[in-house]
């Protein structure tokens, strides 16, 4: 496939049952409808949120949140 805006080659999987090229994010090859395996799914609710409650970031595995960069100080209020 071929990218529109600056002509790249884009490599994309292909279906292991016909071989076809199947579009990014989908659930089912789109020649064969062979189901496709899904992608690890990623666990929310280990989640912890911004100390700050007009934040709407998380805090990352360095203990600050990853949209305004407060360290965490508790469960927002």
């Amino acid at each position: 496939m071929e990218c529109p805006h600056c002509g790249y080659l884009l490599t994309l999987p292909s279906c292991s049952n016909c071989g076809g090229e199947i579009p990014l994010n989908s659930r089912y090859c789109c020649w064969c409808g062979q189901p496709l395996p899904k992608e690890e799914e990623e666990d929310f609710s280990e989640r912890r949120l911004c100390s700050d409650g007009t934040c709407i970031g998380v805090i990352n595995e360095m203990g600050v949140c990853n949209i305004c960069g407060k360290p965490y100080t508790g469960e927002p209020i």
